[in-house]
This record gives structure tokens, sequence and C-alpha cells, in this order.
């Protein structure tokens, strides 16, 4: 039997865990930063940077969604589905399909008009599954990362222009 809750704060460790379980089935463990404190605060707290859905089948964790609001200035209010996992033994039971149901449930109860994410392009069972959706793949469009050292120098020629405009006034 399969339920998909909203997650609560209380799902703070799990949802640590199963993010790490994604990471580390796209063979990226070493890349995860957040912690259990951040996913509290930042899911849970003052101001919720995003949403989370616990799919469980017969009382076990079995995967997750995680969106946030997203705006294009093309086509408006939408959600970005940030996450969208399913653990292995868990898989081939239609568990990704009903979580991203629910995702596009919530899309439609908030008049957002679309929900947008990435895929990595070696993970087929999940494109085979996006297609069977009706999903449109962007493949003129290529994902882009501005983090660390370079999002430090780039903050910092605006701080300069920042300061020499200040010095000239």
């Amino acid at each position: 039997m399969l339920t998909i809750r909203a997650a609560t704060i209380a799902d703070a460790a799990l949802l640590k865990r199963l993010i790490w379980e994604l990471a580390e089935f796209e063979k990226a463990p070493d890349q995860v930063r957040n912690t259990e404190a951040d996913i509290a605060r930042d899911g849970f707290g003052a101001n919720p940077q995003f949403r989370a859905l616990i799919a469980e089948w017969h009382g076990q964790p079995a995967g997750f969604a995680l969106t946030f609001n997203y705006y294009s200035t093309w086509r408006g209010a939408g959600l970005y589905l940030e996450d969208l996992f399913v653990r292995p033994d868990f898989r081939e039971r239609g568990i990704g399909t009903a979580l991203f149901a629910r995702v596009a449930h919530a899309a439609q109860q908030e008049n957002r008009s679309f929900i947008k994410w990435a895929v990595l392009d070696w993970n087929q069972p999940a494109i085979e599954m996006y297609e069977a959706l009706g999903a449109e793949f962007l493949d003129g469009w290529r994902s882009a990362l501005l983090e660390g050292v370079g999002l430090r120098k780039l903050a910092e020629k605006d701080s300069a222009k920042k300061d020499s405009a200040e010095k000239e006034s």
C-alpha cells in the first residue's frame, strides 16, 4: 500500500538520508553539503525554501519529491522539481509516477502553469517515465551552476563597483 504525505520537520533526518541515497545513485555523494539542521531550517523554518513529499510503501520510506516555487518570464509561475527519488527496492511499483502526480496536483491547485526539472542524460528509466507522462525535453538548453570561488569572485565585482561609485559621490 502506497501513502504519500507532506514532510514535516520530524522528517529532516529521513530527507537527509534519502538525499544522500539519491546522490549515491547519481555517483556524487561527495557533493552533498546540506546537513539535517540545514534541511530543518530551510524547509520547515520561518521562511520555507522548499516543500517535500514522502512516499511510504507499507509504512516504509520508499522515496521523496522536493519542490520549490519557480518563476519564468516566459511562462509565469511554476514549480521546480529539484529531486524525485525512489529507493531501488521500491522501484517498478508506480511510486515515482504517484509522487510526480502529487506534485502536478499541487501545481494545478496553486495555479502554476508548469513543472520544470532536470534529469541526468544517462538515467534512461527516468527519461522513459517522464516521456510516458508527456514531458517535453528542452534539448537546446544546458543547466549551469555558479558556486564557491566563482560565486564569490563574481559577487566581489559588484562590491568593487559599489565601493568605487560611493567614493566618486
